[in-house]
């Protein structure tokens, strides 16, 4: 997950390496004085709230730094809300993404949120969500013969290291196409340029980035109509916690679909809403 041009950082990054199937600040509120939930409507500064530590790392557009360094994004917008409303400070703490169950577990972060994917880890934590849908796409130079994910059997493809994509293109499977290279980046903007230098047949992420990259680029580049992977998000809380925050953060998210709050994020940044919150209900 996970997932710039602005650089996106999902790890601790080191110097590009090329492995073969191997491979925040506080969110700041704009206002000075927020309503607390209390029926009288007091007036009460968020530095007096009790705070949510979150788990994360830059991805964007669910979570970066803004042109100032602020944080920014989908998630850290809509964490903000949902923790206000909740009568909580959100305060994201980037986190090297590896090391994400060890700070969840020592109790470092309450909980993780950052374009996280439920997608095969429905066990693993105790989760709240979906309350959103990421697509997993593939793009290819705009001359490229591959125009479906069946072409790119025998084709040499880059990635992010330790993303959705990785694990997907890494399988044995008769469903999935295989590739004759899997290169995994850890840093994505390596991704593109063993595209541009036609080291690779294809590259793999989330769509927001790969559109991105497409329009920054003149067009020379396309993605494939179909998806590599509809992932749903989630934010994950430690299977111990037997909290209430879960179900509460749970029923905040409700009402912010209900009340368009969730579509009026996912469009201020470029998200399709019925793409990015078809089938979410959060009931």
């Amino acid at each position: 997950m996970a997932d710039r041009f602005s650089v996106m950082k999902r790890f601790d990054f080191k110097t590009p390496a090329r492995i073969f199937i191997k491979c925040a600040a506080a969110a700041v509120l704009s206002s000075a004085f927020i309503l607390s939930g209390c029926s009288d409507k007091s007036a009460v500064s968020s530095d007096a709230l009790p705070q949510i530590i979150i788990g994360s790392d830059e991805y964007e557009p669910y979570n970066f730094s803004d042109k100032n360094g602020n944080p920014a994004g989908i998630d850290v917008e809509i964490a903000s809300e949902a923790f206000l409303r909740m009568g909580y400070k959100a305060q994201f703490k980037n986190i090297v993404w590896d090391e994400k169950d060890e700070m969840l577990t020592d109790g470092k972060v309450d909980c993780l949120w950052g374009c996280f994917s439920m997608n095969g880890r429905e066990d693993k934590y105790r989760w709240v969500g979906p309350y959103m849908n990421s697509r997993q796409a593939v793009a290819v130079r705009a001359d490229s013969n591959i125009y479906t994910l069946s072409d790119l059997s025998g084709k040499r493809v880059a990635v992010q290291s330790s993303s959705k994509p990785e694990e997907i293109l890494s399988q044995k499977s008769d469903d999935i196409p295989q590739v004759s290279g899997l290169y995994c980046f850890v840093r994505t903007e390596y991704i593109f340029a063993a595209l541009r230098k036609n080291y690779v047949d294809a590259v793999a992420g989330h769509e927001y980035m790969l559109r991105v990259f497409i329009n920054e680029s003149d067009d020379k580049y396309r993605l494939l109509d179909e998806s590599l992977l509809l992932s749903k998000l989630g934010i994950a809380f430690a299977n111990d916690n037997d909290s209430a925050l879960p179900e509460k953060l749970r029923a905040t998210l409700y009402d912010m679909k209900n009340d368009g709050t969730l579509a009026k994020i996912a469009v201020k940044y470029g998200l399709d809403p019925n793409t990015a919150l078809g089938g979410i209900t959060l009931e």
